[in-house]
């Protein structure tokens, strides 16, 4: 089936069920950013392939609402699918629910399975439509009768991740969580987010593509930990080994069983925008419940010490890797042929020769140049530029180790560049570094940082419609709260010990695309009679092309911290590099 044969079965399907709208999110059962194959709703009814959106059919209409990392990007995959893409955020559109309002007729009824919609957004869908007595109904998966094709559950056995790497045993873990679990009155905890559950139970998979989590659910009680799960995929030994720790396996499908037979003067805590409808329509009405974020969530964002001094590590081996993709490109383009696809394929090989290398931690964004001002472009052999000596490429890319996550961007200039160009890429590193050198007060969150990178670019009537940092986990997902650094609030406050990327771009439609990306770490600063401060560390190792700075457009400060970027850049990575390589980077890294 096409795309507008998918909508018109859906249709169907509706039709039979007396359902007058269909909500299909991005998400799984789960609330996870990226899913496996057999969640991959949206995509299949859309034909839209990016991370993030939301499809939503009418008996007359279908719209798709995206975020302005992928407004180009959705622009070009919906056409000729009859589906409209509505540009969150921007003036004069409507969101979801606003829409639903308005097209739907009282007392119709909106659909969608409740595996895949969380507790927060169904409750924000039945408010905003009270008014016209709109009924949810929530009981039916209407994609999967229609689509034949669909994907099996992941089946891949579970691996442990070793304490010297997770700094934490999970008994550690479980008794953080138990102690707070006291001081919310709560005697249960649910969790459904895959990564929280991995980060506890100091376990990973391969259910999600480059995230190395397993599908499952965990209850925590007062005295056992219940971990649901495909029991094929858990080894005797590592059963045995949960065991000990007081971990008892059970049945991926059990958990409905399990929550529906909790008794009176029970009491579950779990977090409604991270759990979804059907697990909570399954609690009996006697059993208490406390909302609020998962206690795993800030537990893991906070970087203990052996995974900070692991990611250090980390961070050098991806930085090794990068220099020598680096050099390898700066030496071949224009020799032989190079495309999007097989320089990215070369920077993979360059990883996998690093010690302790799983897989990349996302897929790689390629983009020669008009193709980076589509923020998650993704190259496909149809529409793969050929690099040549001319131009910026912009490349974004990460790798998961066992001992961290890496998310790293660098834009080259493989020739003569524009005066545009080489301002744009120059009010970039200007944006990068504004925010690498903050210092802040104790209890500022990312809102209140992301200024200092937009200042510059403001100035220069410039933005870019996207956040300038998230968080990133640990052999976990690559995009982690609960910290961000963007204009959208965020209520948590940058922690000592928090991983967070710095990204500031522009992208000019038709025209050229920059962003360049390092990992920060939120150290301590300082102390006065003020408060105590913080401060941001940049802890990923690789040149910024000096060919697209002009020095002039710097001021003394920002020249100061980049010629001290540069020189430890060196210092940390020449040691592993070929002499061809080293001397390579020390041109590189020169002052200016």
């Amino acid at each position: 089936m096409n795309i507008k044969e998918r909508v018109q079965a859906l249709r169907n399907g509706m039709k039979n069920k007396g359902i007058s709208a269909y909500i299909i999110p991005s998400a799984d059962a789960h609330q996870s950013e990226y899913v496996a194959g057999y969640w991959k709703c949206r995509m299949w009814i859309s034909g839209f392939t990016g991370s993030a959106g939301t499809v939503v059919v009418t008996e007359e209409k279908a719209g798709l609402w995206t975020d302005g990392r992928y407004f180009i990007q959705a622009e070009k995959q919906l056409e000729g699918s009859g589906i409209e893409l509505f540009k969150m955020g921007q003036p004069g559109v409507p969101t979801i629910n606003e829409w639903l309002k308005k097209e739907l007729k009282d007392g119709e009824v909106v659909g969608f399975d409740g595996r895949v919609y969380s507790v927060d957004g169904a409750r924000a869908i039945e408010n905003s439509l009270s008014s016209k007595n709109i009924k949810l109904e929530t009981k039916f998966d209407l994609i999967n009768d229609i689509w034949t094709d669909r994907p099996g559950t992941p089946t891949d056995p579970i691996f442990v991740l070793d304490v010297k790497y997770a700094g934490k045993s999970r008994v550690e873990k479980i008794e953080l969580v138990r102690d707070e679990m006291k001081s919310k009155g709560a005697n249960h905890h649910l969790l459904t987010s895959l990564d929280d559950i991995a980060w506890l139970l100091n376990v990973r998979g391969n259910d999600v593509t480059s995230t190395p989590v397993v599908i499952s659910y965990v209850v925590v009680s007062m005295d056992k930990t219940y971990f649901f799960v495909d029991e094929n995929k858990v080894s005797a030994e590592i059963r045995a080994e949960l065991q000990k720790d007081g971990v008892e396996v059970k049945a991926y499908e059990d958990i409905y069983e399990f929550l529906g037979k909790l008794a009176k003067g029970d009491k579950i805590l779990y977090d409604a925008n991270k759990t979804n409808v059907g697990l909570i329509n399954s609690l009996d009405s006697s059993v208490g419940t406390v909302e609020g974020n998962n206690v795993t969530t800030i537990l893991k964002a906070v970087k203990n010490d052996v995974e900070i001094a692991n990611l250090r590590n980390c961070q050098i081996k991806d930085g090794v890797a990068m220099v020598n993709f680096l050099h390898w490109l700066d030496t071949h383009v224009g020799e032989e042929e190079i495309t999007e696809i097989t320089a990215d394929d070369k920077l993979r090989e360059f990883r996998e020769a690093q010690a302790d290398f799983i897989y990349p931690s996302f897929g790689s964004i390629a983009a020669y140049k008009e193709h980076a001002a589509m923020m998650h472009y993704s190259a496909t052999p149809e529409v793969a530029y050929k690099l040549e000596k001319e131009g910026l490429f912009l490349l974004d890319s990460g790798g998961q180790y066992l001992d961290g996550t890496t998310d790293i961007t660098r834009t080259m200039v493989l020739g003569p560049i524009s005066e545009e160009m080489k301002r744009d890429f120059t009010l970039v590193a200007r944006a990068h570094i504004g925010l690498a050198m903050g210092k802040f007060l104790y209890g500022t969150t990312g809102t209140g940082v992301d200024i200092l990178a937009r200042k510059p670019l403001w100035e220069q009537g410039l933005d870019y419609k996207c956040g300038t940092g998230h968080g990133v986990g640990f052999l976990l997902g690559v995009h982690e709260g609960p910290q961000r650094i963007s204009q959208a609030l965020n209520e948590f406050k940058l922690e000592n010990g928090m991983v967070t990327t710095n990204e500031p771009g522009i992208y000019k439609e038709g025209r050229h695309g920059i962003r360049l990306e390092n990992t920060l770490l939120t150290t301590d600063y300082m102390e006065t009679e003020c408060g105590k401060f913080m401060q941001f560390e940049t802890i990923s190792y690789c040149p910024i092309d000096l060919e697209g700075i002009e020095p002039s457009m710097l001021t003394e400060e920002e020249r100061a911290w980049l010629n001290n970027y540069h020189e430890d850049v060196y210092n940390k990575l020449s040691p592993f590099l070929s002499e061809e390589v080293k001397t390579w980077l020390k041109a590189e890294t020169r002052a200016i």
